[in-house]
């Protein structure tokens, strides 16, 4: 069965299927590891992709509000929109599985709009940077969406 497991101190993001293990680099929540809305923090525990988004869109096509705006990123759209949290290429919608902890209430992983996304190449990984989200290279992000389905589940895990 297809699983994903994201290491908060490692950084990291692992892909477990039948064909093999993948690993890649992603950036979490600058602000560390948490459940309460508006934090900025990244939730801890079981979930699933409740949607994957941006199938047939070109490697750093620009997403505001889950939709595609038509805008490639660029440096010069970089220099155009300086405080945009960008949204690259792909979106896999994140959704808790334990009410109380990120499902339902101030802690809703789906509600606070927690995704796995793609962000600039500029942007560092391996080390927290995000608002909140799982932040990957563009890349290594299509490289996932394509091995996986809505529905595979994910464990976000603070502590090793």
């Amino acid at each position: 069965m297809t699983h994903i497991e994201i290491s908060i101190p490692a950084q990291t993001l692992t892909l477990k299927t039948s064909d093999g293990v993948y690993q890649y680099l992603v950036s979490t929540a600058l602000r560390g590891v948490g459940q309460q809305i508006n934090t900025g923090c990244t939730p801890k525990g079981r979930h699933y992709i409740r949607a994957k988004i941006g199938a047939e869109l070109p490697l750093n096509a620009v997403l505001v509000g889950r939709r595609p705006t038509g805008e490639i990123y660029s440096p010069a759209l970089a220099a155009e929109f300086p405080n945009r949290d960008w949204i690259l290429t792909r979106i896999l919608w994140l959704c808790g599985l334990e009410k109380g902890l990120n499902r339902l209430g101030s802690v809703d992983t789906q509600r606070r709009y927690i995704y796995i996304h793609g962000t600039p190449d500029s942007e560092p990984m391996g080390v927290p940077r995000s608002h909140g989200c799982i932040r990957m290279r563009n890349e290594d992000l299509v490289d996932v969406f394509e091995k996986i389905q809505v529905g595979c589940l994910v464990d976000i895990i603070a502590n090793e």
